[in-house]
């Protein structure tokens, strides 16, 4: 089942968050970090300034997580995870999942998630 990306909800999301962080998949299979500024246009989540090591993951693994960290403790994180292809000099990312989350305020939740955690529905992968 396909569900469409409310684009619109996605990008005035983003736009609370001053900058992201860009996990990849080295080689080693360790995680690889990188501080960015995506930018949400009709083609997906645009990167732009990759270095060597970021294309090389991305060349070898195109499955993508970003992460914009919130403004305060008490504030939610936004995870994007998604497929990428590289086009030009930038990265765009088709997210498949979004997620507002941030910690329990209570130490045992209970069933689920065992946080406070928001879906943003995303268009199936390949779709």
């Amino acid at each position: 089942m396909s569900i469409a990306v409310p684009t619109d909800e996605l990008a005035s999301t983003v736009a609370r968050y001053d900058f992201a962080y860009l996990l990849t998949i080295g080689d080693d299979g360790r995680p690889h970090v990188t501080a960015v500024s995506p930018v949400v246009t009709d083609t997906g989540l645009v990167v732009g300034d990759l270095g060597r090591r970021t294309r090389g993951n991305l060349a070898a693994r195109p499955v993508v997580t970003l992460v914009w960290p919130p403004g305060s403790a008490e504030g939610y994180s936004l995870i994007v995870d998604g497929g990428s292809s590289l086009s030009g000099d930038a990265l765009v990312v088709t997210p498949t999942r979004a997620v507002l989350h941030r910690p329990a305020a209570a130490p045992d939740p209970g069933p689920g998630c065992g946080a406070d955690c928001v879906e943003i529905p995303t268009v199936a992968e390949g779709d």
